[in-house]
């Protein structure tokens, strides 16, 4: 029984022990991270509930117990916040904006960090333990005793919650959250930083986006023309195309290819469509080319021959919503151009031709 009261005794100790003596002093951490957004990670804790910024309870004329976060003077890159401190003592967490910055595209999302106070007391007479359990906003330098025990300590918690980070979409993130810790006699005491540089990809989102259709298999034209004095017909086709690598634009490559998937084996270009009612021979076939435009150099294709698009990281991008996301992310445009070669207008069967063109595209396994 001695032995189980002493345990007992030591536990109840431990529960309500004085916090340390802390100083504040400034720190700077890097917050390096990387994820699919397949498989989100959870909150990013910056500082648990109750990290000990300051405490002495043998000096309160440091300020330790009113001791508050603000953020930096002006435009907010850096975390927007008060620049000083505030008479508030409304209880909760507070939420102070962030911005990132998408390293390819200059994209920004603002990204909610959720941060809090609390006030550790100079003895426990006060609810049985050193805490005051008020949770303060960041720059409130509301402090007042509790029972026959002053504020002596400030501990603070930091983190960002998971559902904020599913507004980055694939790409290299970067912010710099930065708080300074004053006391209200306005002495600052020590500056916090954070540097964040996130990489997310987006591996199950890659697609070929073609914006002026809203499904994968869309019909289209091959803009065929007829010259009545020559009696000949030909046609250009430019089709609106752009390429989502779910790498934030900054694959080593993009392989392409372009796959003639028709019934019938194509003709001498190695892409064609054919005559509705049948038929296998040359009045019943019309050829065309596929050529792709990659950051304004021609491209031309080979019936199922991929293509390895180079410079992807420094090619031209557009701003899109593809099908099935809510946010906007950058592609690749890649406009591909299909040309009908000029032929005699009696060398064919009149009619309506088909045809099936497939446009595949692969993303190298490396992440950058």
């Amino acid at each position: 029984m001695a032995l189980a009261c002493a345990i007992g005794m030591f536990s109840s100790n431990a529960f309500a022990q004085r916090p340390p003596e802390v100083h504040p002093a400034s720190e700077r951490r890097d917050i390096v991270m990387s994820w699919d957004r397949s498989a989100m990670p959870g909150d990013i804790e910056l500082w648990a509930p109750r990290t000990m910024l300051a405490y002495d309870h043998t000096d309160l004329s440091l300020q330790f117990g009113a001791l508050h976060l603000v953020c930096n003077p002006g435009n907010g890159d850096t975390g927007r916040c008060p620049a000083g401190g505030q008479a508030d003592s409304t209880a909760g967490l507070r939420s102070i904006p962030l911005s990132f910055v998408e390293e390819r595209s200059q994209m920004r999302a603002e990204l909610n960090v959720r941060a809090g106070l609390e006030r550790a007391l100079s003895g426990r007479s006060c609810l049985g333990n050193y805490w005051q359990n008020l949770i303060l906003a960041p720059w409130s330098t509301h402090a007042v005793g509790c029972a026959l025990d002053e504020p002596a300590g400030t501990g603070a918690q930091l983190s960002i919650a998971s559902s904020e980070l599913r507004k980055l979409v694939a790409g290299i993130w970067t912010a710099k959250l930065e708080l300074h810790a004053n006391v209200p006699n306005g002495s600052r005491l020590a500056t916090y930083s954070f540097d964040f540089s996130l990489t997310v990809t987006d591996r199950n989102a890659v697609a070929v986006y073609l914006p002026e259709f809203d499904n994968a298999t869309p019909s289209v034209g091959l803009d065929l023309r007829y010259n009545p004095f020559a009696q000949t017909i030909e046609g250009r086709k430019v089709v609106d195309m752009c390429l989502y690598d779910g790498l934030g634009s900054q694959s080593l490559y993009l392989g392409v290819t372009a796959r003639d998937v028709g019934a019938r084996a194509p003709g001498a270009t190695g892409f064609s469509v054919w005559h509705r009612d049948g038929g296998r021979d040359e009045r019943q076939r019309v050829d065309y080319t596929v050529a792709l435009d990659h950051n304004g150099a021609a491209v031309p294709m080979s019936n199922g021959v991929e293509q390895q698009l180079q410079g992807i990281d420094s090619a031209r991008l557009r701003l899109v919503i593809l099908p099935g996301m809510n946010q906007p992310v950058f592609c690749v445009p890649t406009p591909m151009t299909l040309v009908t070669p000029r032929f005699p207008s009696t060398s064919k069967d009149a009619g309506y031709y088909e045809g099936q063109l497939q446009v595949e595209l692969r993303v190298p396994t490396a992440t950058p």
